[in-house]
């Protein structure tokens, strides 16, 4: 039995979203404090200003009622994912954070991006039927 999936009333309830507020999580939660003291602001706050850019891009997509506009900023999303998985690189090339923390960031990139993907070419494809319907 094929169970209908939930309605959309809110960029919250979108699972591209979520995904990126668990890579905000982690970033902020488990990365920023492995940093060295002195990291903390240059690397930290390059680290946190990309993640949290992921969340911030599709709301700011979510409200722009047009699936073009939409899709735009969830490549913008998308983009800010990829520099938080470089930071996590240059964070371990520089001997900053543990290998776990890179391995665990790839694999949370991998998945959110797998998921903004989705949503956009669901935009594209349908071009923002529910989009048009949120207030």
């Amino acid at each position: 039995m094929k169970v209908a999936p939930k309605p959309v009333r809110s960029f919250e309830d979108l699972e591209c979203w979520k995904a990126c507020r668990n890579l905000r999580r982690f970033v902020s939660e488990e990365v920023v404090p492995q940093l060295p003291k002195e990291e903390r602001y240059r690397m930290g706050d390059q680290l946190l200003r990309a993640a949290r850019s992921t969340t911030a891009n599709i709301a700011e997509g979510y409200g722009r009622f047009h699936y073009l506009d939409n899709a735009k900023f969830c490549s913008n999303a998308r983009g800010s994912c990829w520099e938080v998985l470089d930071h996590l690189i240059t964070a371990r090339d520089e001997e900053l954070v543990p290998e776990e923390l890179l391995v665990r960031g790839r694999q949370l990139v991998g998945h959110t991006v797998r998921l903004l993907n989705g949503y956009m070419n669901y935009l594209k494809r349908t071009e923002g039927a529910p989009a048009d319907k949120h207030s």
